[in-house]
């Protein structure tokens, strides 16, 4: 089994790349948090069930009453 890990290269802590790396850090959870999400999702969606075939008498007779 191999694992890879990515670090990023050390950043400049000055007051703006501060802030800015922040908020690359919360867009990237906001997206894994947003995969996982609908993973969730489409794991609770039911089955999709088979349409029954339409019968020889399916909406010859309609009754209507006023």
């Amino acid at each position: 089994m191999a694992l890879n890990l990515t670090t990023p290269p050390p950043a400049d802590l000055s007051l703006g790349s501060v802030g800015v790396k922040v908020a690359q850090l919360s867009k990237q959870q906001q997206q894994v948090e947003g995969a996982i999400a609908l993973q969730l999702i489409q794991a609770a969606l039911p089955e999709a069930l088979p349409v029954p075939a339409p019968t020889e008498r399916a909406g010859q007779h309609i009754n209507l009453r006023v």
